[in-house]
Order: C-alpha cells, then sequence, then structure tokens
C-alpha cells in the first residue's frame, strides 16, 4: 500500500492537523465604513446600524453583535424594527425592501434574510411613482405603510410583502377632504414622513414635502384633519399623548400643531426658529420628550445660522433654560433618544441619546449635569487618528493589565458613569482565556492600548507622545472651552480628529515588555522613545541621544524632513507610560524597524540608512551601523519624494515589456509583413499592461542586482542569546536584516546586574550573511536545540516558558520575501531550505512563530510559522523542518493596505485593517477563537392601550407557538409539521377547488 500514498501523505498528521488548524473570519472590530443608517428598537434595546456597502449590523448589550449582507451591495437607505418584534425591514438605494429576522439556531440566535421585494409601479409610470421616501411599520405588525416621490402611499402586507392594493392612499383620495383653496395637486407630492399616532393606531399623520400635513383615519380611509405649513417640510413627530405634534422645516424653524377632537381647522400653536433670526439650515429630525418635572427636552438636527455655522454638523438639546448645541467632526446620519417605551408611564423622561455620526458613534447621557458623553464599549472610532501602525501582545500579567487600567480610568473622568444604555441581548460567549492588548500607533502621535480579549475592542487607555516636542498646537489646549455668552452654545463632543500638528509625529513602531512594563515606540522622523510605566503624574527631564548612521560619510546628503525639536526643561507627564530617554536617528529617516531586550536594558532600531544599539540604563549609544549602497540615493531623499521611485518603476516596468517584446520578434525571426508586426506589438502591449494590472509578478526566485534602490533599507532586528563565535560558548547577540538580503549578526557583552552600571556594553560584528537572490529579509528566528524558538526575554524569570536547551546545536532561520533558509551555528552553513511557488508571484509580507494546541487534548500543542504573502493568502509552515502544513485564502491581493496592516497574535490569531475604521479578526487555530456567541429573547409584551382584532387562524398559530413567540421564533418541529399541512392541503382536491373559486370571484 505505501507504494500508492503520495510522498509526503501521513495519515496521522493530517488527522493531526485537523486538530491544530481551521481558518475563520470572526469578528469585526471598530467603527463601521460610510455608515448610512440607523435604526432602534426600544422593545429589543437593539441598535442598527446599515452601510453604504450594503452591510447591517445589530449592536445590543457588550458582546451582542450580529451581522448580515445584502447581497447588491446597495447603500442602505433606511433601517426600521417591526415592533414588538424581533425583525426588521431595510430600504436600500435600489428601491428594494428586505425583512430580517434574528432566529435561534444551535443555542444562539443568528440573523437571517427572510424575504425581499421592490416595489412595482403600473406599466408605463415613472420610477417616481413607487420610489419609496417614508416607511412606518404599523403597530399591528401585519403591515408596512410606504410613502413615495409621487405622493401615493402603499400598503404591504408583512411577512409576504404582497401589496394590498385596496388600500392605497392616493393624492386624489387626500385631496378630495381638503378645500380646493388651501391645496393644490402639488401639495401631495413626495411624502416625507408617516407617523402613527402614539394613541389611537387606526389614525396616521403624513407629511408631504410642500407642507401640508394630513391626519388620515385608516378605519374609514379618509383625512379627519389637514395641517398647512409655509415652509418645506422635514420631519414631524407625535408628543406621547397625542393631543399634539411638532414639525420641523427647512428655513431652520419648528411648529407645534394641536389635534383637536372635532373637525376644526388647526392653527399653529407655537412657530419657533431656535437659532433665527438669520437665515438658518434645515431642521431635518426633532423629538419633544415630555418630564415630570414639566419642562421638555426638544432635541433637533440642524437649525445652525448659515451664513457663520453652515459648515456644523450640530445636534441641539434645549432643557429649560439650559441650552447645547453638540458639534460633530464629522456629518451626523442620524441619531435616536432612548425613554421610557413602557405605554402605561405618562412621561418620556429620556436618558440618552445616540447619535451616529459619519466617523463615530456618541453617546450623551440627559440624566447628568452638563449631559457628558458616555464611554462606548464598542464601536471604538479607531481611526479617530489614521492608525499608522499595530502591534499585539498576548497573555498580559495581571498586575501589568490593572495599572494599564488604572491609568487609562484616569483619562476617563470627564465621561459620565451610567451603563451602557444599548443593552439588548444577552451575551452567552466564554470568558476570554487570557488578556490581551492590540496597541495602535497613530498620525497624531498617540498609540492606543484596546483590550482585544474578546468580541468588544474596548479602549483602555491613550498614550501621546506630543508633549516630548514642540509643536504648533498646545497641548493643553482644551476645544470644549466656551465663553458664557457665546452663541450659539457650541460644545465639541467625539474624539475623531483626521488632522495631524505634524506628521512627523506619526507613530511607525511599537514594542512592549509585558514582563517589565517597559515600552519603546519610533517615529516618522526618526525619533525612538522608550518609556516606562508610572501610577502617579510625575514632572521630569527626558534625557537625549543622537545616532548618526551616515558616520559622517561624505557625499551623503538627506534631502527629506527635519528632526522634530524637543522642548527644554522637565516635561510634566499624565500617569501611565512616561518616556525617560529619547534617541534621535540622523538623517531622521522613517524608523523601519524596532526591537526591545528588556532583560538587557537595550533598544534596537534600524531605518533606512542603517541600525543602532542603545543602552537604556546607561543612557548611552553602544554602536551604529551604516546600510547604505552607494547607489541607495532615493534613500536619501525622504518619504515625500517617493513620485520619483513611482516613475522609476514605470519607466523599468515598460523596459521589461519593450525587451521581452524585441527578443519575441527576434525569435519570430521577422517574419510576415510590417504591418502585422505592428498589429502584433500592438496587441502585447495592450496584453502586458493588462497583465501588470490584473496578475501579480510572475518571475521566477533568480539574484537581485545590488543596484537595486533601499538596499540598505533595515527590515527587522533580532536579539537571541546563542553560539555565534563557537560551539562552546552562548552569548547575547543582535541579528538585523536589510532589504539587500543581507544580514548582519554582532555579538554583544552585556556586564552582570552587579556591574551593570559601571561598565559598558560592548558588541561587535561577528557575522555578515548574503543571501545569493539578494530579496528582502523579512523575518529573523534562532531555534534552541530541542528546534523550540527561544523564549522572550524575561519570560523564563516568570516561569512561563522553559529554559532554552543550550546542550544542542542552535540553527537560525532567515526568511526573505522569496525563501525560508535554516543555518546551523554557529558555523553558518546551509541546512535546509524552503522556495515560495515562484510563478505565481508569491513573497512573503508577514511571519511570525505561533503556537497552536490541540482541539482534542490540552496535553499537545507546536510551534508553526504563521506566513501572509503578497497575494492575501495565509500559509502555516512547521519548524523546523519547513513544511507547508496548510494555506488559507485570507485578504483579497488587491488590498494592499490589508496585507500591510496585518497582525499575527501569539496563538494563530490575526487582525487586518478591512478599512481605515474597522478591523477584521481572523484564527488559524482550532482552539483560540474570538467570535460573538450571543441570544435574543423575545421580551414579554406589554398590553397596550388599543387591541388589534386576529383572524381566528393567526391565533391558533400563536397559542400553538406559545406566549410571547413570534413566527420568527418557531422551532424547527413547527416549521416541519407546517410544511406537512402545506402539502396534505395542497393535495386535496376539493381545498383545491374552493382556492380557485375564491381567486375567480376575487377577480
Amino acid at each position: 500500500m505505501r507504494r500508492f500514498l503520495r510522498p509526503g501523505h501521513d495519515p496521522v498528521r493530517e488527522r493531526l492537523k485537523r486538530d491544530l488548524f481551521q481558518f475563520n473570519k470572526t469578528v469585526e472590530h471598530g467603527f463601521p465604513h460610510q455608515p448610512s443608517a440607523l435604526g432602534y428598537s426600544p422593545f429589543l434595546r437593539l441598535m442598527a446600524i446599515g452601510t453604504r456597502s450594503g452591510a447591517i449590523k445589530l449592536y445590543g448589550a457588550p458582546g451582542v453583535e450580529f451581522m448580515g449582507l445584502h447581497e447588491e451591495n446597495n447603500t442602505v437607505m433606511q433601517i426600521h424594527f417591526i415592533p414588538d418584534q424581533c425583525q426588521l425591514v431595510t430600504l436600500l438605494d435600489d428601491n428594494s425592501l428586505h425583512l430580517w429576522s434574528l432566529k435561534q439556531h444551535g443555542g444562539a440566535s443568528e440573523l437571517r434574510e427572510e424575504h425581499r421585494f421592490t416595489l412595482k409601479g403600473p406599466p408605463g409610470s415613472p420610477p417616481s411613482a413607487t420610489q419609496v421616501t417614508a416607511v412606518l411599520p404599523h403597530s399591528s405588525r401585519e403591515v408596512l405603510y410606504l410613502g413615495t416621490e409621487s405622493g401615493n402611499i402603499f400598503v404591504v402586507e408583512l411577512p409576504s410583502f404582497r401589496v394590498l392594493e385596496d388600500r392605497t392612499i392616493t393624492p386624489e383620495a387626500v385631496l378630495q377632504r381638503i378645500p380646493e383653496d388651501n391645496c393644490n395637486r402639488r401639495s401631495c407630492e413626495l411624502v416625507e414622513a408617516l407617523r402613527e399616532h402614539p394613541k389611537n393606531p387606526d389614525q396616521i399623520l403624513i407629511g408631504y414635502s410642500r407642507g401640508l400635513i394630513v391626519l388620515w383615519d385608516l378605519q374609514n380611509n379618509k383625512a379627519t384633519h389637514h395641517f398647512l405649513g409655509s415652509q418645506q417640510l422635514e420631519n414631524l413627530y407625535w408628543q406621547r399623548d397625542g393631543s399634539k405634534f411638532i414639525s420641523c422645516h427647512y428655513d431652520g424653524s419648528y411648529t407645534q400643531w394641536p389635534v383637536s377632537s372635532d373637525n376644526r381647522q388647526p392653527e399653529p400653536l407655537e412657530n419657533t426658529v431656535p437659532y433665527g433670526p438669520f437665515p438658518c439650515k434645515a431642521i431635518s429630525k426633532i423629538y419633544w420628550q415630555t418630564t415630570k418635572n414639566g419642562l421638555p427636552y426638544i432635541i433637533f438636527q440642524g437649525g445652525m445660522p448659515r451664513a457663520s455655522y453652515g459648515d456644523r454638523h450640530s445636534i441641539s438639546v434645549i432643557h429649560g433654560s439650559q441650552q447645547t448645541a453638540f458639534d460633530f467632526t464629522s456629518r451626523v446620519i442620524d441619531f435616536f433618544i432612548i425613554f421610557s417605551s413602557d405605554p402605561a408611564t405618562e412621561f418620556d423622561d429620556p436618558s440618552a441619546l445616540v447619535v451616529l455620526a459619519e466617523e463615530e458613534l456618541v453617546v450623551i447621557d440627559l440624566k447628568s449635569a452638563g449631559w457628558p458623553a458616555v464611554h462606548p464599549p464598542y464601536l471604538a472610532s479607531l481611526h479617530c487618528s489614521a492608525i499608522t501602525c499595530s502591534h499585539h501582545v498576548s497573555n498580559i500579567p495581571l498586575k501589568l493589565w490593572e495599572r494599564i487600567i488604572s491609568a487609562g480610568s484616569k483619562q476617563n473622568i470627564h465621561y459620565s458613569s451610567m451603563p451602557w444604555p444599548i443593552d439588548g441581548g444577552t451575551n452567552i460567549a466564554p470568558d476570554p482565556p487570557q488578556r490581551d492588548l492590540l496597541l495602535t500607533g497613530h498620525e497624531d502621535g498617540t498609540v492606543r492600548f484596546w483590550d482585544a480579549s474578546g468580541v468588544c475592542l474596548h479602549l483602555l487607555y491613550k498614550l501621546s507622545t506630543v508633549r516630548v516636542f514642540l509643536t504648533d498646537a498646545d497641548p493643553n489646549d482644551n476645544m470644549n472651552t466656551l465663553g458664557e455668552d457665546e452663541w450659539p452654545p457650541l460644545r465639541k463632543v467625539g474624539t475623531f480628529d483626521p488632522y495631524s500638528d505634524d506628521p512627523r509625529l506619526g507613530i511607525q513602531k511599537i514594542y512592549l515588555c509585558k514582563y517589565s512594563g517597559y515600552l519603546a515606540v519610533a517615529g516618522t522622523a526618526g525619533q525612538v522613545l522608550v518609556m516606562e510605566l508610572n501610577d502617579e503624574d510625575a514632572e521630569h527631564m527626558v534625557d537625549h541621544a543622537e545616532a548618526d548612521l551616515l558616520q559622517d560619510q561624505e557625499g551623503y546628503r538627506w534631502k527629506g524632513h527635519e528632526k522634530l525639536k524637543t522642548r527644554d526643561g522637565p516635561v510634566r507627564f499624565e500617569a501611565g507610560f512616561q518616556p525617560f530617554v529619547l534617541v534621535q536617528c540622523q538623517p531622521p529617516a522613517v524608523v523601519t524597524s524596532l526591537a526591545l531586550h528588556s532583560e538587557w536594558k537595550l533598544v534596537a532600531f534600524g531605518t533606512s540608512h542603517g541600525f543602532g544599539l542603545f543602552d537604556h540604563q546607561q543612557k548611552r549609544l553602544v554602536f551604529v551601523k551604516c546600510t547604505l549602497h552607494p547607489s541607495d540615493q532615493l534613500a536619501l531623499e525622504g518619504p515625500l519624494s517617493r513620485v520619483k521611485s513611482l516613475k522609476k518603476s514605470l519607466r523599468q516596468s515598460f523596459r521589461r515589456i519593450r525587451r521581452s517584446r524585441v527578443s519575441s520578434r527576434k525569435r519570430r525571426g521577422g517574419s510576415g509583413n510590417a504591418s502585422e508586426v505592428q498589429e502584433a506589438n500592438a496587441k502585447f502591449d495592450q496584453d502586458a499592461l493588462q497583465e501588470m494590472e490584473l496578475a501579480p509578478v510572475q518571475r521566477k526566485i533568480e539574484a537581485r542586482s545590488a543596484e537595486d534602490s533601499f538596499t540598505g533599507f533595515v527590515r527587522t532586528l533580532y536579539f537571541a542569546d546563542t553560539f555565534l563565535r563557537d560551539s562552546s560558548r552562548h552569548c547575547p547577540s543582535l541579528w538585523a536584516g536589510t532589504n539587500g538580503g543581507t544580514v548582519y549578526a554582532f555579538c554583544l557583552r552585556v556586564p552582570p546586574a552587579e556591574r551593570r552600571m559601571d561598565e559598558p556594553v560592548r558588541a561587535e560584528q561577528a557575522k555578515e550573511i548574503q543571501l545569493m537572490h539578494r530579496a528582502p529579509v523579512v523575518g529573523i528566528l534562532v531555534l534552541d536545540g530541542r528546534s523550540t524558538p527561544l523564549p522572550e526575554p524575561l519570560e523564563v524569570a516568570h516561569d512561563l516558558s522553559k529554559s532554552p536547551d543550550m546542550q544542542g546545536s542552535h540553527q537560525l532561520l532567515v526568511v526573505s520575501e522569496e525563501q525560508f533558509k535554516v543555518f546551523t551555528l554557529p558555523k553558518v552553513s546551509s541546512k535546509l531550505k524552503l522556495k515560495l511557488t515562484a510563478l505565481e508571484g508569491c513573497r512573503v509580507r508577514k511571519v511570525t512563530v505561533a503556537n497552536f494546541g490541540s482541539c482534542k487534548t490540552d496535553d499537545y500543542s507546536e510551534n508553526d510559522l504563521a506566513v501572509l504573502t503578497n497575494l492575501g493568502d495565509i500559509q502555516i509552515i512547521s519548524l523546523p523542518f519547513l513544511k507547508l502544513q496548510i494555506r488559507y485564502p485570507c485578504i483579497r491581493k488587491e488590498d494592499v493596505s490589508g496585507i500591510a496592516s496585518c497582525v499575527f497574535t501569539k496563538y494563530g490569531q490575526g487582525f487586518y485593517l478591512i478599512s481605515p475604521s474597522e478591523f477584521e479578526r481572523f484564527s488559524l487555530s482550532t482552539k483560540w477563537l474570538v467570535e460573538p456567541r450571543c441570544i435574543v429573547d423575545m421580551p414579554e409584551v406589554t398590553s397596550n392601550n388599543h387591541v388589534h382584532n386576529k383572524s381566528g387562524t393567526e391565533n391558533a398559530a400563536r397559542k400553538s407557538r406559545g406566549p410571547g413567540k413570534s413566527p420568527g421564533d418557531c422551532g424547527e418541529d413547527e416549521r416541519k409539521s407546517g410544511r406537512l399541512m402545506e402539502h396534505a392541503l395542497l393535495n386535496d382536491e376539493k381545498v383545491l377547488k374552493e382556492i380557485q373559486s375564491t381567486l375567480e370571484g376575487g377577480r
């Protein structure tokens, strides 16, 4: 049998791989990209957000999340929950309606699309006849009212989406009940708003764009009242008792209208222009909330004076003499108020204002004095300043975790202590097995610490490096300060701020040691900051050191940006991570690699010019190494001169095309006439250009020229205690890999602890390896005598790892973009290599060592390499034999920013940006899986003050389901029995004849 097995095919290993590896995209962290619609269910206490790409996301209590995606990928325009149901309806910009249900499956709830429907008009009618502009789910839960551009209001049955044509409310029917001198046909065009009477479900309020408002009696199919506004209508809102309603208008005004029991023509009670008398922007939405103390809350969007504040995105809250216009840094999509929804209560008593802006979600506590913001447990605005890098740290010790949370809590004192008000559903996912941190570096010089342990990515602490430097903005500036008499009373809210004071502040590399609490942060202008955690505010000097990576070489002149200017004298820092030393690279180029060894108190850094080593205990530079090649002129031009690089690469591409065209012409021997050759060349050019745009670079692994640009660019730095000089003595070492395929190894002499401050750290270059194919080195790793990766600094000291085997021979693994190669140490002789598939143009972009545990037993785990390629594939490669275990497609190959942003965790998970504001989380492990698992139960429906008639069939169906269950919550047994009954009925001739006669009678 053995000869029939494929080479390398091991059934036992195949079974083990199934127990170890499994690819899942588990959850999206952050804020939805390009949100377009907002909905809220007071009954379920769930919020829904729709996006321009057709996604719909539901959120409740922390950990309660659902996601759906419309097949059409069209913009979600409106979201409406069906009253007292686990269902919602979405309206897309292609005029289609979609019914979604939350159903229980496998012990958890799932969001599923049930039906879709597009309203169609009679043949030959214009699209405006059925273009839906307003949606009203009726409290009977049986129908939807759809207002259109033409003024028609169609009635659609739920859940079948069958149009009830006999119940359509036409403009002609509305005009019959309105005096001719008050109205004309154009007054009933474009339905702007539909609102059900809060006390009488047989009445709905219809608002037309030109200002006409009609109270329509659904039972008698007639208008009982009409209200004539003088301005273009934007929206309507009923007061709780139904005695009045509010209309808001295009001119920045709102009007109160009384609804009398008789048919007298009502006059407006009050017309208010809150920010007049100057011309104002439209008020697009308004709430009027009653309270026990008699003073209502009036909350509206817009209404600002056009001339001075026309560019502001505001929502105003007025309560008695208190008035604030909350000013958002991005466009407001929609908002809602959380208030008492129990029909038995007399007052609204609003508790929170929830605002969906284009770039963030903001919640305002209306119960507390000053109306503070509420700290969100999810939907974090990750991109409040653009993300420039990220770093993941697994299994944080409890003490460090508590200190970080303590530092963060001191920053959050201005937030409300109110519990999160959107708290529907129940999170049934198991508690995270460990504490994980995701650190994101930002363009404005900040580092944010996120709790990445579970489904909710929650901000713990924000670190700013700005205080060390002199910038145009004063960090003590408070944008929220208001003068006492300032009008309008604007107040900045939210955290989204896309503007950086200085692009040189951007964070490029982060390295955190979870055992010692040391943090190294490197930036765009060659700045490297080493910090330690302090639980108290402190004021101290930051020591400065300069690292000249060019080492006074002649002929090189830096053409990029200048270094950042530093502050003189002591600097005051908040509790948390506080810098104590700054290393400034010269030239001040972007820091491309960073490594920290907290046990040896050393930090290594690299740029496009070279790398250096700094002793942060003695605060002295150990050495610098220049890696520049004489042809590396681009490395001296800085990041703002990349246009030349782009032009050069395009020029080289066209030269390659021309060369290959000439060689193919030579092979053909010049046969055929000139026009045929010209035609063939033109076709070749076109095919080559298409190939450049659509296909990955296709070439074999070949030696690159030493003249290629950026060969001195330092890609990776690595500390290791290994055998470098001989096989009898191991010593600390520093390894560096460059873009030109060179690996440098330095022996380090670190004095023992008792003489650490007295004797200097010494370094001496011991090895230099030049890879033959000169591909960029993206990873370096040393394996001990057991072929296990060396533990992290201080990991053994904290009893979290076995001591490395220093008896057997060590191995060096060098990962370049195109191959993996194992060398023996200390001789550095080649032992083993794995080439990536060259013809696919596959190149390594990210590589890390991950530990994979078996889902069947806790006794087995292994270390493997997790590799991300430029094609967006993830490959798992075994150690130390470099065998490809499995490959998964993960990221689209066209998504260059997603591939560049990917970060792996130590236990086989990963994150990458799917938009500027969202991380996609994925798992490669069967054991470590973080995904939402939650349940939404139907709450008890409180008895309303109105009763809807039900048919006998529906009452019977409800009894069979049991109390509190909707059709969407029926179990599998009920669905099966329903199908059997349907099958039996359709096979009964008497029943079929009766159905046929009914249909004919209907016609």
